[in-house]
């Protein structure tokens, strides 16, 4: 018998698993995540928390310890969404000679599953008693449907007996990993400590900007702040990590969702027989079932506000936030964290975006309608307009986003109105629609009955406010051709012939035109 260890050795040396030794790199030393918005979503919509589909590109820098010759190197701790087909390898003495993604996790049904036939230790305890009860048991069906077990007593569900029992393991089955991985193949020519760095695209991100207006007791500024908002739904944290929020509209070709290949961890349902069944019959429901991929409890997202100060004026404002500082990337703009922060699995980041005080705006009242509209007090939308300039106390990319406006009453903020703002470069005008007004009034009648086929049109508005109100009508006209030379010789506001004017407080003012029937 002494004589075959010398030539067990020999083979076990000569194996490919004794010849590949493998290396694991637990985490990131450092790691920076880029995330991209969903392109799908509208200019100023909200983040859906439950089902993100933007993505992110993020790298990580790790130091390994590689041996010489050929070895397997794992990077556990990725993104679930990783899309494997765009990681990078770089920093590897020789380079990668394969890459593959693990992704089969560990999870109860899937520990379960990879011990299908095998032994395990069956723990029982009496309720009455408290006593705990052991015995050997062999997995004989897996976790789809219920779960049967043979025991030296014949075959039964898995807490099928009305007792609290639990399963025991010896070991993990082969092939599973507790966190999301990658492996890599390289071959070292000699042994050597690696700075290697790790880029790749991960879905289940999202961003969007958040924006709240105070306008001032003078009535003509506000100040402006902005939160740039970062979604996570993957199960992994990224730990002091260099935040980026890209915005702009990225040509995007490939289905990432399809490359992404999350890891598989399919759900666990114990169901019982029916009474009477096996060594304990106790029949009980199945639970319902799982949600669709990605999903993820809004409640159990985590909010974080990061600022360099807690915010003490009642201006929403500080000098001492951490703003995101702003910068080109291509046609595209980057929107820089600072500090490193922690971006959490399954939640959200909140850090400054804009800090800006005194913004001169003036308030419209718009409304659009066809030469032939007819209505009694027709409420116009009331719009903030800026203009994105530093003379007009911007200058910046404005990302667009969702904006709530607030006016001082006394001695608190009340809403007076939200809307949606989209994406602005330098030199736009910002028009924010905050609501409808319930002050200024618009009449539209046909006065006079027709002749030569013309009608005689009236708009008046009504101004009920304490001060002068700007009154912007846009007409829906195709052309020129055959229009009332007073409708003709309109100013132009956003590609329509526009009356602009303004109305005293408390008093009217009336336009009249002429427009010809249809046919």
């Amino acid at each position: 018998m002494m004589r075959r260890w010398p030539l067990l050795l020999t083979m076990l040396a000569a194996s490919p698993a004794a010849s590949q030794p493998i290396v694991t790199s637990l985490a990131p030393d450092t790691v920076s995540v880029s995330v991209f918005r969903d392109p799908d979503r509208d200019e100023g919509g909200e983040i859906a928390p439950n089902w993100l589909e933007g993505f992110a590109l993020i790298s990580e820098t790790r130091s390994v310890d590689l041996p010489a010759g050929e070895a397997t190197l794992r990077f556990e701790g990725v993104a679930e969404g990783m899309i494997a087909v765009s990681a990078i390898v770089t920093g590897l003495p020789g380079g990668v000679v394969q890459k593959n993604r693990d992704a089969a996790l560990l999870s109860p049904a899937s520990l379960l599953d990879g011990s299908l036939g095998n032994r395990v230790h069956l723990r029982r305890t009496d309720r009455a008693t408290g006593k705990v009860t052991e015995e050997e048991a062999i997995i004989r069906s897996g976790p789809a449907g219920a779960v049967v077990l043979q025991t030296a007593a014949g075959y039964e569900a898995l807490r099928c007996t009305g007792l609290p029992e639990t399963i025991l393991y010896d070991g993990v089955p082969p092939g599973l990993t507790a966190k999301p991985t990658l492996s890599v193949t390289t071959r070292s020519p000699a042994a050597a400590r690696a700075m290697v760095t790790l880029t790749y695209l991960s879905t289940g991100f999202d961003w969007a900007s958040n924006y709240v207006a105070r306008v001032r007791d003078d009535g003509k500024t506000l100040d402006l702040f902005a939160w740039l908002t970062v979604a996570n739904s993957n199960g992994e944290s990224f730990a002091d990590a260099r935040l980026a929020a890209i915005a702009g509209t990225l040509n995007q070709v490939s289905d990432f969702e399809e490359l992404a290949d999350r890891p598989r961890t399919p759900p666990l349902r114990l169901s019982c027989f029916p009474t009477g069944s096996g060594r304990y019959g106790v029949p009980r429901s199945p639970p319902p079932p799982p949600a669709p991929p990605m999903m993820m409890s809004s409640a159990g997202m985590e909010d974080i506000v990061v600022t360099g100060s807690r915010m003490q004026r009642a201006e929403m404002m500080s000098p001492l936030a951490i703003v995101a500082s702003q910068e080109d990337l291509g046609d595209l703009k980057l929107y820089r964290v600072p500090i490193p922060v922690t971006v959490a699995a399954n939640g959200q980041k909140q850090v400054a975006l804009l800090v800006k005080d005194r913004v001169p705006f003036r308030t419209i009242y718009r409304l659009r309608m066809g030469l032939g509209d007819e209505g009694r007090a027709m409420t116009p939308d009331i719009l903030l307009r800026m203009e994105n300039s530093e003379a007009g106390g911007l200058g910046m990319p404005l990302p667009g986003g969702q904006a709530a406006v607030f006016e001082r009453v006394g001695d608190r903020d009340l809403l007076v109105g939200e809307g949606t703002m989209r994406d602005h470069a330098v030199g736009e005008k910002v028009d924010l629609v905050i609501g409808e007004s319930s002050q200024v009034r618009i009449d539209v009648e046909n006065h006079v009955p027709p002749k030569n086929r013309e009608h005689d049109y009236r708009v008046t508005v009504i101004n009920a406010k304490p001060r002068p109100a700007d009154v912007e009508i846009g007409f829906l006209v195709d052309d020129h051709e055959g229009l009332d030379s007073r409708i003709r010789k309109l100013p132009r506001r956003d590609g329509l012939l526009t009356w602009i004017v303004r109305v005293p407080a408390n008093g009217s003012k009336t336009f009249r035109y002429r427009a010809k029937a249809e046919d």
